[in-house]
């Protein structure tokens, strides 16, 4: 019998019967636009849900979310397996990317088959939240869906109704509604909790400092408010625990922009631990989470997706890791840290800045990245383009462009532009941005994806095809692999091609 295994998140997980069974903000690539309702609370990165047409040429702003939506979630594959299967457990061989992941018993452990890079892993439910535009096409499929989804959705409908204008409870607070109510109508466990349940998620319940445990007290708040008629509450000692559960271990749904659609709660993909150089990638498929290797996985070897955004240095991964799920990492990267070098590369001067130097200015862009996403929520777009234009000047005495506080400032910078309808600054943003994104940046990253992706629909928009069609190439070469290609997302890529 091996022994117990603890997961990145926090929880033991049993060996070799079913596991009991991660959630990073979707950081540069996928900050939401000025204005847009931003992320609530952290989860895996990776692709939307399925969402509404837009013109096929014209750069298209962030869409805030709308309505919940159950799901079921299924792991990577060129077939996926059935949903519910015993995926993430141990024994077996593992394989290339490409092939279909079969089920192991041991947590985390690659699949009894070869697995190619882009091919399944496993297909597994969970709880979502839908975006505001579905897609137009096949209304009968989407009218089955809402009938199938009526016994959740009307309890946000009535609500919905009764507070009007003043409905805006926070994405935390939905989905945990969702999630008391789906526990209420299915006390079993349901078609998304084969491996882990979401009553055995870990909350770290006594790692919550005061802030968090009043951010906490403030959803339960929320949650009384805007719920009462529709719910049957637990006591607030449970609902404590149950927030803190949802926010350790959710989702966050992006679009193929990597701009914010909602959250959810896949179980069994919560299995699976944390590293900075993750063999498997997380996105989503209508209502499914798929898992697909991004690299060559040997038998045996353990599956990891990775919970925040990786552009960062070893320091700044770790805060983020510690202050959300309650863990340092060890792997490799963190080890070595053989990428935080060039990830904060300094000016080549006749005379370079001092050590202390540089360690003020690694300070001031902390500050100022923390500054701009408050300043997000009340400053209007003229004044966050200054912050952004400053931050940069003062930043480009010491960092080169390529240093990833610069590359977060122009990220902010190209958001805002692309919120006033700046074509030509967003690109500008944009082209001094993709190449270091290439190099920090993991194989396959869908940051580097939605950059590509965004780059080709503003030369498509400015007119200048030839650029447009190389970068939209570049960025379903890389999709293909991370979210299969059959995607929805590539077919409608593709489309545009096609229509220009």
């Amino acid at each position: 019998m091996l022994p117990p295994h603890t997961g990145s998140r926090g929880q033991t997980l049993p060996d070799p019967s079913p596991a009991r069974g991660p959630q990073p903000q979707p950081g540069l690539g996928g900050q939401a636009a000025p204005g847009a309702q931003p992320p609530a609370g952290p989860a895996p990165p990776g692709g939307g849900a399925s969402r509404g047409g837009r013109a096929a040429a014209a750069p298209r702003r962030p869409r805030a979310p709308e309505c919940w939506e159950g799901s079921a979630a299924s792991l990577p594959g060129t077939p996926a397996l059935p949903c519910g299967r015993n995926a993430l457990g141990g024994g077996g061989a593992a394989g290339r990317p490409g092939e279909v992941r079969q089920p192991r018993q041991g947590p985390g452990a690659a699949g009894a088959a070869a697995l190619r890079r882009g091919g399944a892993a496993v297909q597994l439910p969970g709880l979502r939240r839908r975006a505001d535009r579905q897609r137009a096409r096949q209304p009968l499929r989407r009218l089955l869906r809402q009938k199938e989804d009526w016994p959740m959705h009307k309890l946000e409908c009535a609500s919905m109704c009764a507070f009007g204008q003043n409905w805006h409870p926070s994405d935390t607070v939905r989905l945990t509604a969702r999630v008391l109510a789906k526990q209420q109508i299915h006390p079993e466990r349901t078609q998304s909790e084969k491996l882990f349940a979401v009553k055995e998620f870990e909350s770290h319940l006594d790692k919550l400092d005061n802030e968090k445990r009043e951010l906490i007290q403030n959803d339960i708040a929320a949650l009384h408010h805007f719920y009462s008629k529709h719910l049957e509450y637990p006591d607030n000692a449970a609902l404590v625990v149950l927030f803190a559960q949802v926010n350790c271990n959710g989702f966050t749904i992006e679009d193929e922009e990597l701009s914010h659609l909602g959250s959810a709660i896949f179980p069994d993909v919560a299995l699976m631990n944390h590293s900075c150089c993750p063999n498997v990638i997380v996105t989503y498929k209508g209502t499914l989470a798929e898992v697909r290797a991004v690299r060559e996985i040997e038998p045996g070897e353990e599956i990891f997706s990775s919970y925040i955004d990786l552009l960062y240095p070893t320091e700044d991964r770790n805060d983020r890791l510690r202050d959300s799920y309650f863990f340092s990492c060890d792997c490799r990267e963190c080890v070595t840290k053989e990428k935080d070098k060039e990830k904060l590369e300094i000016c080549k001067l006749n005379d370079p800045p001092s050590a202390e130097t540089v360690k003020d200015m690694i300070k001031y862009a902390r500050n100022v990245i923390e500054e701009f996403r408050r300043a997000k929520h009340y400053k209007s777009p003229s004044e966050l383009l200054e912050i952004c234009e400053l931050s940069l000047d003062k930043m480009g005495a010491v960092f080169e462009d390529s240093n990833v506080y610069m590359l977060h400032m122009m990220y902010q910078a190209m958001g805002v532009c692309l919120y006033v309808q700046d074509w030509e600054g967003a690109l500008r943003y944009g082209q001094k941005i993709i190449r270091p994104y290439s190099k920090h940046y993991p194989s396959y990253s869908l940051n580097v994806a939605s950059m590509w992706l965004k780059l080709g629909r503003l030369y498509m928009a400015l007119k200048n095809r030839t650029a447009g069609v190389k970068a939209l190439q570049r960025a379903i070469a890389i999709m293909e692999v991370a979210h299969g290609k059959d995607h929805p997302y590539i077919s409608e890529i593709k489309k545009e091609l096609e229509d220009h």
